[in-house]
């Protein structure tokens, strides 16, 4: 099965590329297999895989067809996405005013710590 797995895939993730690619062999196909890819140039890429079953007119099995999407930006931006949420959620916890977010039926639903300790409420 390594004759499938390609040598930049990491070394850590090749024998699971490699089942996949097998079980898609024998017809049990896997969606959105996420693994790091390393180029020439020796650049990470975060690789989202999907190995389908290749089928001849009878039905039978032909071969695998593997798609491969590059998700780098998307992880980054996720990650980037994600550090801005939690700055704002700790200015916000940290803040020395009282901060509080009500629903649409006017219930408070969260508040920072300044609000409990004005309060009296935790």
């Amino acid at each position: 099965v390594s004759f499938l797995v390609h040598p930049e895939i990491t070394e850590s993730y090749r024998e699971e590329v490699g089942r996949i690619l097998t079980r898609a062999l024998i017809g049990n196909e896997t969606a959105n297999y996420e693994f790091p890819l390393f180029t020439k140039d020796g650049r990470r890429r975060e690789i989202l895989l999907n190995a389908t079953t290749r089928r001849g007119a009878e039905g039978d099995v032909t071969g695998v067809i593997g798609v491969g999407q590059d998700i780098s930006e998307l992880r980054a931006v996720t990650a980037e996405q994600q550090q801005v949420a939690d700055d704002l959620q700790r200015l916000i916890e940290t803040a020395n005013a009282p901060i509080f977010g009500v629903d649409t039926q006017g219930k408070v639903t969260e508040w920072n710590r300044m609000a409990a300790h004005l309060s009296g409420y935790s």
